[in-house]
């Protein structure tokens, strides 16, 4: 049966090329397959991240480098390709080609991945880095394009000089485009707000920088949805950064107290109140010292001002909500009241007053 399906290969031209290709297609990718499994066998045993960046850049040309040495082999091998058609067909092209595409492929994942990895040790980078990776794309492959076209003999004085007289009318059309992305730049280098922080813009929404773009900055909201300014607006206005210049964050919360009320216990016991709601609280700053300021005689009450301390903005709401039902609490414990918003007429101050004006 063996010595059948050779004699049917023999006298099948076609079919001992394809045979002969197959074979030779999956020798080469069975040697690309022992390489990477070699390489990362190895970088497996080290705690360098570069060579495990390394390893990863070079998997996708590596494939296209298999492809160049492939169509190598059909050029110079006559029991595949005619010697006559060989020569018609642009193998040196298509190679240059490939192998500018494999060198533009591990450029834009090493550097990229570069990026990535310095993003998590830098705030700057981090914030930058969705401007940064688009940058670095643009530049690879407008690059790669210029040298293609050199090497394949196609003259880029011509295109490089029209790109000055171009330019003028770019940088018109595309002015809503380079002032947000200029915008954006300026949000970076400044670092109003960085990926990551709560923040309210001018226009009262609030939530977290998701991501600075070359273009938008991505806000998403506490509902969970997601607004998206355009830089050059983000950069004219007004912004509050909760999380500028630290996390920690005062909060103030209003108390009323009966007139009839002894001040300096009722300050003693809201403080002792305070004190603990901060140490027990898990979003509490537990050595804050807290403190108590008197400053209205209202309608009906004394009221004053209590401040705490939370670790996060949003946090906050918990802290007060925390604070005010163990207050409660402790107030009907004590026995101080907290009036009810009532006018009340005093008839004997009322009494004097009108004997008075008799006399």
């Amino acid at each position: 049966m063996l010595k059948n399906t050779l004699d049917v290969i023999n006298n099948t031209p076609w079919l001992s090329t394809v045979a002969y290709l197959s074979i030779i297609t999956i020798l080469l990718f069975f040697i690309r397959f022992f390489i990477m499994y070699w390489l990362q066998k190895w970088t497996s045993k080290t705690t360098f991240t570069f060579d495990t960046l390394l390893l990863d850049s070079i998997s996708k040309p590596l494939t296209l480098c298999t492809f160049i040495v492939l169509i190598t082999i059909l050029e110079h091998d006559t029991f595949v390709i005619d010697p006559e058609l060989a020569k018609r067909i642009p193998f040196n092209s298509i190679n240059i080609v490939l192998a500018l595409l494999a060198l533009i492929f591990f450029l834009n994942h090493f550097i990229i991945g570069t990026v990535n990895h310095y993003a998590k040790q830098s705030a700057v980078i981090f914030n930058s880095q969705s401007i940064i990776k688009g940058v670095i794309r643009v530049t690879l492959f407008s690059v790669g394009l210029l040298v293609l076209l050199g090497t394949l003999g196609i003259s880029i004085t011509p295109i490089i000089a029209s790109l000055g007289i171009t330019s003028l009318a770019v940088a018109l059309a595309l002015q809503p485009t380079l002032e947000n992305f200029f915008s954006g730049v300026q949000l970076v280098i400044d670092k109003p707000i960085r990926v990551g922080d709560f923040i309210e813009l001018e226009s009262k929404e609030q939530g977290f920088v998701e991501k600075i773009g070359w273009r938008s900055t991505w806000v998403k909201m506490l509902p969970n949805n997601m607004i998206i300014i355009p830089n050059s607006q983000l950069s004219k206005s007004r912004i509050i950064n909760y999380f500028y210049p630290e996390k920690e964050l005062s909060v103030p919360v209003d108390v009323s107290v009966h007139y009839s009320s002894d001040l300096e216990f009722v300050e003693q016991v809201t403080l002792e109140v305070a004190r603990q709601v901060l140490i027990d609280h898990e979003w509490g700053v537990d050595d804050y010292n807290t403190f108590v300021v008197y400053h209205t005689f209202d309608n009906s009450s004394i009221n004053f001002t209590v401040m705490l301390r939370a670790k996060e903005y949003f946090n906050r709401f918990w802290v007060k909500s925390a604070f005010i039902k163990a207050l409660h609490k402790r107030y009907n414990q004590e026995g101080i009241v907290i009036p009810f918003p009532i006018t009340a007429i005093n008839t004997s101050q009322e009494a004097a007053n009108f004997n008075s004006d008799k006399k």
